[in-house]
């Protein structure tokens, strides 16, 4: 057992081919019935070739120490005949052991060079067209390929987005045209990724929407190889679990017959174009070396299961396959195997010359997308807006709280671009828990205004789709607790798009939280979360965070800006409890009320514009969300009862953070105190309190207060843990005076 299975795979393939010998054709389909010209067939059989030898090619560069890990294709060859099957119309979602695929999709578009292309990435070069040598992935802008890193099932919901989005094309055009009019979305994963909860989940929504009428051209490919890394998978676990499924065609193939494959694959995309419909395509393969990298076998299975797996070896079959029908004799192709390996070792030599990614501002590149031409939206008629708004044009005369003035913004909006697509549970005739969303549902439609079922992985993953496929996606998430719940959708594929495929592809989304503490009659951590860790250490994520009513809604119009322009993924942070709050001061003062800013105005808050509000030196209070609220009612306080000056800086972006920005705002300043809502271990303060120590002037004194690291309770304690409008008093004249004081 300690011998290179590798190498006696290779060695028995060319033994065969030399006696002849191979094992038994694995289904009963008459070969005369094939769809096939044999001159296809051979084409498939190439790639399959090919696609070894890339494994091979790989291997030899990592025992060279010249590559890097990776996961082989062989066994899973049967993807080249799907490929074939397919157009390249139809974006693909590929499994990491896919090559075979990408390799038979290229044939299909003149110029491309699949074999240099993928030995670009086996050894991290900048030169790899996909990644830029960031990691070893699939993929190809010609080809119709997004990459996907990791692929243990977190691309399924945004497969799922991504048919949703090619469903309704006929009835709503995106504004950047991705996906032809009979186009479907092809996702593959393997038979252990099909029990991730996010899989499920994916299935479900797939189901779900199918079971609704409403078209969703999706092919699921499960590569069912019997083994997930060294767990094996129940014996007809795959076909139990999803042959019943509602809503879900169920077809099976067996991958180690091309004839067997395209054919399953041709009816499962006849089924989908005619009739909209998801297919769950089930094809059985082998796995032939281990996992993946230095993963050994043996370890874990015995002599004669590996052995097995070996005897059927697809390109045993395909070779079998291909000399009956005619398309390629034994000899033939030995001799393209061979001519394969010698092409590939030529390749290997010429890409380990090529240029490595080094410098971190080329790493750093893609992350935030390329910026993309577009001409500002057509500015709305205003007998339009009044026929949209009816009774509620006049009551914009009035100041009023931040939910109302955001639900404008939002109609506005949607007004002005109809590529704007709303999703979320609740959303729709109910307008949402806080009524945000409120009758955007009867003024757009629901093909607009998505009412989502319960599952935030497959909320976020529909936005991406349809991002990825030419709209403007605007999902919500009900409480920030929830986003926990998908937030690999936000970390893993979202914010990595264009990172991994050098801006190739993007998926622009504004996805809207409800969140922050302070809640009142609705409380518990679930509803009342106060962390943002989770976003912040996103790269090239935005943050927004209004405190006020017309900051939101000139906030929530750079958001689709900086997401229709910039190709940007925004977080934007609706802080609950200030969305009704009228007063300020005093009951009836009605000072946290605004007017609301007319769309003809063209007015925004730019990315990282902070605000300021007053002119005092005697301290600065940093902050954000209720925290400007709270100090704004501190701070008068203080400037009335204690003579002390203060402005408060409202950061409104929490990331990017515009030091810059912020270090002028207080640069006048004795002393300045942070003001953070957020749990005190890894909240924004943090980053705040090492910006001031390291660039703040000298003698500048400071000091934060935060809330404690606790969740948030029900009931007379669910403000305890928080900065209130005393402490913010009593932590503001302590560090001023430099003495203690009680209130």
């Amino acid at each position: 057992m300690g011998q290179d299975r590798a190498a006696l795979v290779h060695q028995n393939f060319l033994s065969c081919l030399q006696s002849g010998a191979f094992p038994p054709r694995p289904v009963s389909t008459p070969l005369e019935t094939t769809e096939l010209h044999k001159t296809d067939l051979a084409e498939i059989f190439l790639s399959q070739l090919a696609s070894r030898q890339l494994d091979r090619a790989a291997r030899d560069l990592l025992e060279a120490g010249l590559g890097y890990y990776t996961i082989a294709s062989s066994g899973h060859d049967g993807m080249a005949a799907i490929a074939a099957a397919l157009s390249l119309k139809d974006m693909a979602f590929l499994h990491y052991r896919d090559a075979a695929f990408q390799i038979q999709r290229a044939r299909q578009s003149p110029g491309q060079t699949p074999l240099w292309d993928i030995m670009l990435s086996f050894v991290a070069s900048a030169d790899d067209p996909i990644a830029g040598g960031r990691h070893k992935v699939l993929g190809s802008k010609a080809l119709n390929i997004p990459p996907q890193t990791s692929t243990i099932a977190s691309h399924l919901p945004k497969a799922v987005g991504a048919a949703y989005a090619a469903g309704i094309g006929r009835r709503l055009v995106a504004e950047f045209p991705v996906l032809e009019p009979d186009a479907l979305i092809v996702c593959s994963f393997g038979d252990a990724s099909l029990n991730h909860s996010t899989a499920q989940g994916a299935f479900n929504t797939a189901a779900w929407t199918a079971y609704q009428g409403i078209p969703l051209p999706l092919l699921f490919v499960c590569e069912d190889n019997g083994i997930g890394i060294s767990t094996p998978t129940p014996h007809n676990w795959v076909r139990a679990n999803m042959a019943p499924r509602a809503g879900l065609k169920y077809i099976a193939c067996n991958g180690l017959d091309i004839l067997d494959t395209y054919k399953a694959t041709r009816e499962a995309a006849d089924y989908i174009r005619k009739h909209k419909k998801p297919v769950f395509l089930h094809m059985q393969c082998v796995r032939l070396y281990g996992h993946a990298g230095s993963d050994i076998q043996s370890a874990y299975l015995s002599k004669p299961d590996i052995e097995a797996s070996e005897a059927n070896d697809p390109l045993l079959h395909g070779a079998r396959l291909v000399k009956e029908l005619g398309a390629m004799t034994y000899a033939e192709t030995e001799a393209a195997y061979n001519d394969l390996a010698a092409r590939l070792k030529r390749i290997s030599d010429a890409v380990i010359t090529r240029p490595k990614l080094l410098h971190p501002d080329d790493i750093r590149a893609s992350i935030i997308p390329p910026p993309r031409p577009v001409s500002p939206p057509p500015m709305i008629a205003e007998d339009a807006r009044k026929a949209c708004f009816g009774n509620e044009i006049n009551a914009m005369e009035t100041p009023q709280s931040l939910a109302k003035l955001l639900n404008w913004a939002l109609t506005d909006l949607m007004l002005e671009q109809s590529a704007i697509i709303m999703a979320g549970q609740d959303i729709g005739p109910k307008g949402g828990v806080y009524h945000i969303t409120a009758k955007l549902s009867a003024r757009f439609g629901a093909n607009r205004v998505i009412n989502t079922l319960l599952d935030e992985q497959s909320i976020l993953g529909l936005a991406i789709g349809l991002a990825q496929s030419g709209y403007l996606p605007i999902p919500e998430i009900q409480f920030l607790a929830y986003l926990h719940n998908a937030q690999d959708q936000i970390r893993g594929e979202a914010a990595t798009l264009s990172f991994f495929s050098q801006g190739q592809f993007t998926n622009p989304m504004i996805v809207r939280i409800a969140g922050l503490a302070y809640q009142r009659g609705f409380g518990g951590h679930f509803h009342n979360d106060n962390s943002l860790a989770v976003l912040r250490d996103i790269p090239g994520l935005i943050i927004a965070c209004p405190s006020t009513g017309r900051d939101a809604v000139l906030m929530i119009r750079e958001c689709v800006r900086l997401a229709r322009e910039e190709q940007r993924v925004i977080a934007f942070i609706e802080p609950i409890a200030l969305y009704n709050q009228r007063d300020l001061h005093e009951p009836g003062d009605k000072a946290w009320c605004d007017l609301y800013p007319h769309p003809s105005e063209r007015a925004s808050i730019p990315l990282g514009q902070i605000g300021q509000h007053g002119e005092g030196t005697d301290i600065a209070i940093i902050t954000y969300g209720n925290g400007v609220f709270l100090s704004h009612q501190g701070a008068k306080v203080l400037e009335e009862s204690y003579d002390i000056s203060c402005r408060v800086i409202d950061l409104r972006w929490l990331a990017p953070l515009n030091e810059i920005a912020l270090l002028r705002a207080i640069a006048s300043c004795k002393t300045a105190l942070i003001v953070d809502e957020c749990r005190r271990s890894g909240s924004q303060s943090e980053a705040l309190m090492s910006l001031l120590s390291e660039h703040a002037e000298a003698s500048l004194r400071f000091s934060r207060l935060t809330a404690e690291d606790s969740f948030i309770p029900l009931g007379a304690g669910a403000t305890a843990t928080l900065p209130s409008k005393d402490s913010i008093i009593e932590a503001a004249r302590e560090l001023v005076t430099g003495a203690r004081h009680e209130l």
